[in-house]
């Protein structure tokens, strides 16, 4: 069903059709109207789902642990601070290897207070086990979400999906909503395995305690299946397309010149700014194509070399960074890169704390990157 709809009712809305049967969360800006939406449809006798309001996003991660290591679908939400809140029992559903979706939609991170978007938040938490996906506009986190439930239960990985605060979430776009049935039949009910939650019939333990002997080799075992995900993730993407028309398997995404002088690599909404940029450059015959990173965790190593190998220069765009060395996506396309291209790869950290990413920022990162600097660039 197509609709103009904010995007944060949109997510709620796709959660909805996901059929969850707990969903716990704290409200905080700008994630509000997405659980807000969420609490109105259970009261309204919409949602067939226990919605927990809880004290902290501490309790209400703690809530949908508990509720997927019972063996139900389970979703939250939070931004910022309070997915930081969330970072001890973050770690521990992954380590557990439970289910879970959750949506953070990105904020800035205090001090100084800022409730505006950039992806400081979800980038602080990449190491935590959980698969982060980052949605360019509505429709594609719309359908991330529905992706991210057959991701999680079939690997038993939790899935992050990220939309920027405000830039997306208060942003009224249209949105082709699917249909129950549609849904449905893509994602049918969750049915976990004997063991693989508390049954009083057949107890088990979960997230018992580990010595030295077997700790190291329980947390080698999930970097190893994260990493073996992309194979899985793709095929699953590429069923939704199959289902529902629209996305595509890749985890990098590439738009623009067939033979780039630069290649802008980004995530996240400002992806479409730079779609508008890249056409404006090429219409003056600038060589320039973007690398649109749609999965941060896994890293999609290999398509992201494949796709800069085309290229002599790489602009990296990150709203966040690594204090003390430069923006954290940057870190990440050198490490991939690293004996393996010639491109000359640049950090530059642009839109912190909600700052304007303009055209005309994105045409001087083009220049930029071209002259022999190495070093980090701040946007402004």
């Amino acid at each position: 069903m197509n609709k103009c709809i904010e995007g944060s009712h949109a997510v709620a809305e796709t959660i909805n059709l996901c059929r969850p049967k707990v969903i716990a969360a704290y409200p905080i800006t700008p994630q509000t109207h997405i659980v807000e939406d969420l609490a109105k449809m259970k009261a309204n006798g919409d949602g067939g789902y226990e919605f927990v309001r809880c004290e902290s996003e501490f309790a209400a991660a703690s809530i949908i642990l508990g509720a997927s290591a019972s063996g139900v679908r389970v979703y939250s939400a939070s931004s910022s601070q309070g997915l930081l809140l969330m970072t001890e029992v973050l770690f521990t559903i992954a380590g557990m290897r439970l289910p879970a979706v959750l949506t953070c939609a990105n904020r800035a991170i205090s001090a100084p207070i800022n409730i505006w978007n950039d992806q400081q938040d979800a980038m602080t938490l990449r190491d935590s086990g959980w698969i982060m996906l980052f949605a360019e506009d509505n429709q594609e986190a719309v359908d991330l979400h529905i992706v991210a439930y057959k991701i999680t239960e079939a690997l038993r990985i939790p899935v992050m999906v990220n939309m920027d605060g405000f830039v997306l979430t208060h942003t009224f776009e249209p949105v082709d909503i699917p249909e129950q049935k549609e849904v449905d039949a893509f994602l049918p009910e969750y049915s976990p395995e004997q063991g693989q939650f508390l049954d009083i019939n057949m107890p088990v333990s979960l997230g018992c305690f580990a010595t030295p002997a077997d700790y190291m080799n329980i947390r080698e075992e999930l970097a190893i299946d994260i990493e073996a995900s992309k194979k899985f993730i793709k095929t699953q993407l590429g069923n939704y397309k199959k289902a529902f028309g629209r996305g595509g398997n890749a985890l990098v995404e590439y738009y623009g010149a067939k033979n780039p002088d630069v290649i802008i690599v980004a995530m996240g909404s400002v992806v479409g700014t730079i779609k508008d940029a890249a056409d404006e450059l090429m219409e003056k015959k600038k060589n320039v194509g973007l690398a649109k990173i749609k999965c941060l965790r896994p890293f999609p190593k290999e398509e992201l070399v494949k796709v800069l190998g085309k290229t002599k220069f790489a602009a990296v765009l990150d709203k966040s960074i690594s204090l003390g060395q430069e923006g954290i996506l940057a870190t990440e396309v050198k490490a991939a890169a690293q004996n393996k291209l010639s491109a000359k790869i640049q950090s530059f950290v642009v839109g912190l704390g909600g700052r304007d990413i303009t055209k005309d920022s994105i045409k001087e990162i083009f220049q930029h990157v071209q002259k022999r600097d190495s070093g980090l660039s701040f946007v402004e």
